[in-house]
């Protein structure tokens, strides 16, 4: 599996040769064996690409992510037959108990709200709003069949951005989120594949026109991460807009280590670990298997 993400602005040309990926542009050459890498970003609205390079993605379980003209991730390509026995396990999937689904749903979003309560402490939330979260989580049910999620977002957005804020204004931290969320929604959807799941059965999400809905389960505690990287590595800038850079630097998010079972490893490599524990869970039927993602273990890998 590689190691390597790409990004491929505006204008610049890409094709295989031999086993390389060549990018070009300008009378300028970047040569990249395809074996090392994980995944391509295309950005800009004059970059094609050929059906021999998809071929060869596919080939090399290479994902390729399509950025819009605001620069926003709009689509990605992913190969099939990633896993040796899929149609096995995709019709063990299908066969999840819905007691299954919602054991499983509860400790993910019982984990993506211990991550805004971690963040919003090394924040300097009001203490107010911090024991409202508290609360809120002192009162999920099994399955958040009272969306006790949905509570917490409401009082962890406005703690950090303001009460007049939503997640529908045209402003920087939005911009972040958007972009963050999408690469890590891309990696997740790979992870996903990889392991012969089916990304459109999730365990809470169920829209029937949304191709993803398991990765917008298993994401759900990477988004607070996401949030303090945000917080950490752009809003501290005095930028008013998502610049080519901030852009850089969130995709780097995946290049960033957590720790892990008192290991060190790279967010890119936990999220596989922790899609596989998520079918060990599902297997053992037993929620206890699936890997904590704290926020308190990547903020203590930074800079190391």
């Amino acid at each position: 599996m590689g190691f390597r993400t790409v990004f491929v602005k505006n204008g610049e040309t890409l094709r295989v040769k031999l086993d390389n990926l060549e990018i070009s542009k300008n009378r300028e050459y970047f040569v990249i064996p395809l074996s090392d890498i994980e995944s391509v970003i295309l950005e800009g609205e004059q970059t094609s690409i050929s059906s021999r390079i998809l071929a060869k993605f596919a080939q090399y379980h290479i994902e390729l992510i399509v950025c819009d003209s605001k620069y926003l991730p709009a689509g990605v390509f992913l190969g099939l037959g990633q896993y040796h026995r899929s149609a096995k396990r995709a019709i063990w999937q299908s066969n999840w108990t819905e007691e299954q689904k919602q054991a499983l749903w509860t400790v993910i979003i019982l984990r993506k709200i211990n991550n805004q309560i971690a963040f919003s402490e090394i924040a300097n939330v009001d203490e107010e709003r911090l024991e409202t979260m508290k609360e809120l989580r002192k009162n999920l049910k099994f399955g958040d069949e009272s969306n006790r999620e949905g509570h917490v977002a409401k009082v962890y957005f406005n703690s950090h951005f303001g009460l007049g804020f939503t997640r529908e204004d045209d402003s920087l931290p939005n911009a972040c989120m958007d972009y963050g969320y999408a690469i890590v929604r891309a990696q997740m959807a790979r992870c996903v594949v990889a392991q012969g799941l089916l990304p459109m059965l999730g365990v809470f999400h169920r829209n029937e026109y949304n191709s993803f809905n398991l990765v917008d389960d298993l994401m759900e505690p990477f988004r607070p991460l996401m949030d303090y990287y945000i917080h950490r590595e752009i809003l501290t800038k005095e930028d008013k807009y998502l610049t080519y850079d901030s852009r850089i630097q969130l995709i780097d998010f995946l290049n960033q280590k957590i720790k892990i079972k008192n290991k060190k490893i790279y967010i890119n490599q936990c999220m596989i670990d922790y899609v596989i524990s998520f079918i060990k869970a599902m297997e053992k039927n037993d929620p206890a298997y699936l890997l904590d993602i704290d926020l308190i273990n990547f903020v203590e890998c930074e800079g190391k």
